[in-house]
């Protein structure tokens, strides 16, 4: 016998009411320590992830297929789904106490290849970049952000082979999604997980507005997007696409700034391939590319740089002197060098750590990781204000931006626990002392029943 919604369970209408905002995404909905897919999700789960397809009742003899995760193993099993390019929409529970019988739920973010925060699920030494482009006649505007670094930027680009131009700028980002307007077709050859939105998003004015709300401006000249309608439009699109998915990870595209490929050596797939610049003939990123050959950097943020530097080669001879000089500052003082590189090997992914906490992503042990960093910096600093670095215009340049943000440091010092829990579900994390009022909400709750047993 059909049923219809009004027949079934409170908490089927509940799922099948978010279920329907998020109709391109598999829905993880959390119920106790699992995250529940179900109906052609369950089936599609089973089947990629090689789990036990069960049933659940959802009306009087009526079931329906479900597939579960328990919520500690979700990180490895949303990897395997994100590497094949499905959408995840992650559904949790928002609250403890149930309203008319029924735990209150909402989509939190929506997981996708070029939207993942999750540290192991994120490719260390090279960027995660969500790219959005838009075509129209002989030209192209492209948008790149990696919302685990802050990084955002725009190009256009223009010729008689619009789209090999295209090909031959996303083979240098390797972006994990492309983002693109859903009348237009980018072809197979494209590097990529591809990601087709409503066209309507990537309308001239919206993008516009959308942009200048989110960055709180009044014009966008400011950002070097004067005649360049299309890359202000795949810029907007891509806005709006983490508006939706990942709202939280705005937070940390404070900033926009705009490119030329003429400023460095364009280069097609095959001519990469060929010259086996980031990985070898053979596809592998392993040894034998010149990548790995020069690659001797200690962090993770040294290797995303330099992994930049090799796949887009400069053009200016200034700049290219300017890098040289900052390469022969350390290659000549060998002590200098390798006081340096001990103190590097303590520093971990201060970019990636420090979004996180900003985007409302992090753990406990992600302040304790950012705090244990900043310890780092004086001494770095000292290091590269060596009276024989003086002279150095790169290594001036890298002094003037270089900040030890002493005042988060105190704040984390003064705030977190030495060795807080290992997440938010449990107390401690904040220092006793830190906040009186705190302090009396724990003593309370330690001696409720004391309390209650004394009144």
């Amino acid at each position: 016998m059909p049923t219809t919604e009004d027949s079934v369970t409170p908490i089927r209408k509940q799922y099948l009411a978010i279920r329907r905002q998020y109709p391109g995404a598999i829905l993880f909905f959390r119920l106790g320590d699992f995250y529940e897919t179900f109906d052609e999700d369950a089936e599609l789960v089973s089947r990629v992830l090689d789990i036990v397809l069960t049933s659940r009742n959802v009306a009087k003899g009526v079931r329906v297929p479900m597939a579960g995760i328990p919520h500690h193993a979700a990180e490895n099993y949303l990897s395997r789904l994100i590497d094949q390019g499905y959408h995840v929409a992650i559904c949790e529970q928002v609250g403890d106490q149930p309203v008319q019988g029924l735990v209150p739920r909402q989509v939190v973010r929506v997981v996708t290849p070029g939207t993942i925060t999750e540290p192991g699920l994120l490719p260390g030494d090279a960027n995660n970049y969500l790219v959005a482009t838009v075509v129209e006649d002989q030209r192209a505007g492209v948008a790149y952000a990696d919302i685990t670094t802050g990084e955002f930027a725009v190009t256009e680009l223009a010729g008689t082979d619009i789209i090999g131009l295209l090909r031959a700028e996303l083979v240098r980002l390797r972006p994990a999604e492309i983002l693109y307007p859903d009348n237009q077709h980018l072809g197979n050859e494209i590097p990529g997980h591809q990601t087709p939105w409503q066209a309507w998003r990537f309308e001239p004015g919206k993008c516009r507005q959308i942009l200048l709300e989110h960055f709180q401006a009044g014009a966008l000249d400011g950002f070097g997007l004067r005649g360049m309608p299309l890359a202000e439009r795949a810029a907007g699109g891509l806005v709006q696409y983490l508006q939706e998915t990942q709202p939280s990870a705005l937070n940390s595209l404070t900033g926009l700034s705009t490119y030329h490929i003429s400023e460095f050596m364009v280069l097609d797939a095959a001519t990469r391939r060929n010259l086996e610049l980031t990985e070898t003939l053979k596809g592998s990123p392993g040894k034998g590319s010149l990548l790995a050959v020069l690659d001797m950097t200690l962090t993770p943020m040294g290797k995303r740089q330099l992994r930049q530097w090799v796949s887009k080669p400069l053009l200016d001879v200034q700049a290219i002197r300017l890098r040289q000089a900052g390469v022969q500052a350390f290659f000549e003082p060998g002590l200098l060098r390798a006081r340096l590189r001990e103190k590097l090997r303590y520093i971990g992914d201060l970019e990636r750590t420090s979004l996180r906490i900003q985007s409302d992503t992090a753990l406990p042990r992600d302040a304790v990781a950012l705090r244990g960093m900043l310890h780092k910096l004086p001494d770095l600093r000292h290091l590269l204000e060596d009276e024989r670095l003086k002279e150095n215009q790169a290594i001036q340049q890298v002094l003037a931006r270089f900040h030890l943000c002493e005042d988060v440091l105190a704040l984390l010092e003064n705030a977190i626990a030495e060795d807080p829990p290992a997440t938010l579900a449990h107390v401690g994390v904040i220092k006793a002392g830190y906040s009186a009022e705190l302090d009396g909400v724990m003593e309370r709750s330690r001696h409720a029943r004391e309390w209650i047993a004394n009144l």
